[in-house]
C-alpha cells in the first residue's frame, strides 16, 4: 500500500507541477521537432517540438481532474439512487434496480463512447459520459447494504422515535456504506483514468492542442519506430497510476474488511 499510495502522491505532484505559468506544453519549435531526452528536454519533443515532459505534466492534472470529477459526480448520484431504493423498497425500488440492470446490460466503455461521440469532445463531457457509467456500481453497492441495515435495531429504535426517512438514511444508514463506498470511489478513480485516456486517443476526450495522456499516445502511434519515446512516457505513467489506485483499492478493501482482518 505505501508504493501505490507514494505513485498516487507522485501523480497529485505532477498534477500541480502541470499549473506552473513557466511550463510550455504547446510550444511549437520546428527545429527541435523529435529531438531525443537530453538535459534541455529531458523526456524529448514529440513532432511538433514541443516538449513531452510539459505535456506529460499537463496531462496529469487533466486525467486527476477528470477521475476525481467523474468520481464524485458517479458517487453523488449512485448513493442518492442507492439509498433510495434500499430504503424505500417496493415499487420505487424495483424501478431503481431495473434501471440499474438497464445500464448494466450495456458494456460501460462502450456506452461512454456512445454518450461521448453524442455531446462531443471536452473535458466537462468526458466527465458527463463516465459518470453516466460510473454511477451504477455506486448504486448497487448501496443499495445492497440499505438492505440489509435497514431492519437493524438502530434504524427500528429511530422509526419508533419518530425520525423521517431522509434523517434515518442520512445519519443511520449513510455512514455505515461509507467503507466500501471508498473502496469503490478508489476503483473508480483507476477506471476513470483509463477511460478518459481511451477517449482521448479515440478523438473523443481533450481536445488538442490541450495535453492528455491518451492523446499523447495516439499523436505518437504514427511514430513509434522513430519516436518511441512519444509513447513510453505516457504509456508507463497511465500503467503506473492505474496499477497503483487498484492496488490502493485492494490494500484499502482488505485493511476495512473486518472478517478478513481477524482472520487467523
Amino acid at each position: 500500500m505505501r508504493l501505490a499510495g507514494s505513485i498516487l502522491v507522485v501523480w497529485l505532484l505532477m498534477a500541480l507541477a502541470g499549473t506552473l505559468p513557466s511550463l510550455e506544453p504547446n510550444r511549437v519549435v520546428l527545429e527541435e521537432i523529435f529531438a531525443a531526452p537530453s538535459a534541455t528536454h529531458i523526456l524529448g519533443t514529440d513532432e511538433l517540438g514541443r516538449p513531452v515532459l510539459d505535456r506529460l505534466l499537463t496531462g496529469a492534472g487533466v486525467s486527476l481532474l477528470v477521475a476525481l470529477s467523474t468520481v464524485t459526480l458517479s458517487a453523488a448520484i449512485g448513493i442518492t439512487l442507492g439509498l433510495i431504493a434500499g430504503y424505500a423498497g417496493g415499487l420505487t425500488d424495483r424501478v431503481i434496480s431495473r434501471l440499474i440492470e438497464i445500464f448494466l446490460a450495456f458494456p460501460g466503455i462502450l456506452l461512454a463512447i456512445a454518450m461521448a461521440a453524442m455531446i462531443g469532445p471536452g473535458i466537462e463531457n468526458v466527465v458527463i459520459a463516465l459518470a453516466a457509467m460510473g454511477w451504477v456500481g455506486y448504486a448497487r453497492l448501496v443499495r445492497v447494504q440499505v438492505l440489509a441495515l435497514r431492519q437493524r435495531e438502530h434504524v427500528l429504535a429511530a422509526l419508533a422515535l419518530g425520525r423521517t426517512g431522509p434523517a434515518i438514511t442520512r445519519h443511520h444508514l449513510l455512514p455505515l456504506v461509507l467503507a466500501p463506498i471508498w473502496v469503490e470511489a478508489s476503483f473508480g478513480v483507476a477506471g476513470a483514468v483509463v477511460a478518459e485516456a481511451g477517449l482521448s486517443f479515440l478523438g473523443l476526450g481533450v481536445l488538442p492542442p490541450a495535453a492528455s495522456w491518451g492523446g499523447m499516445i495516439r499523436d505518437g502511434v504514427r511514430y513509434l519506430l522513430v519516436a518511441p519515446h512519444l509513447i513510453l512516457a505516457p504509456g508507463l505513467a497511465l500503467f503506473l497510476v492505474t496499477m497503483a489506485a487498484n492496488q490502493f483499492g485492494d490494500a484499502l478493501r482488505d485493511r476495512l474488511d473486518v472478517t478478513s482482518r481477524n482472520r487467523p
